[in-house]
């Protein structure tokens, strides 16, 4: 019997963490100015606001491609470094990115807006279903 409460508390406790670590940073914060047709679910820290998100057909160091264009804001006191997962859940592709690339340290400032375009190759048309996922990395 006290092998069964033990496993039944380490599973309460392990989905519990899970549950902490998927949701902790799925604010509501939805960006400003969205020019993407289409379905977009969010899931946006609360360190961070996007002011800005666009899609366009295009090319990207002339290749053809789909490129977004992403711009963060830093809404907090401290500076950090985020990454962006955008996900084409109807076309089977997904892309990542770290806000900001480079730097020295790559953070954003407070109050700061960082810009990123981020492509996805051999896309000819935009996505009608996608999934945002924007976080802090670690400190």
């Amino acid at each position: 019997m006290n092998r069964s409460i033990r496993r039944i508390s380490l599973y309460v406790i392990m989905t519990t963490i899970a549950a902490a670590l998927l949701w902790g940073c799925a604010g509501s914060n939805k960006p400003d100015n969205v020019t993407c047709t289409g379905a977009v679910e969010w899931q946006i820290c609360d360190e961070a606001k996007i002011t800005s998100f666009a899609c366009e057909l295009g090319s990207f160091k002339k290749k053809p491609a789909l490129v977004y264009t992403v711009a963060v804001k830093n809404i907090t006191e401290k500076a950090h470094r985020y990454r962006i997962n955008i996900f084409l859940l109807d076309q089977d592709k997904a892309a990542g990115y770290l806000v900001p690339r480079k730097g020295k340290p790559p953070v954003v400032k407070p109050g700061e807006t960082a810009t990123v375009k981020i492509p996805f190759f051999k896309a000819s048309k935009t996505s009608e279903k996608m999934l945002v996922i924007l976080k802090t990395i670690g400190e």
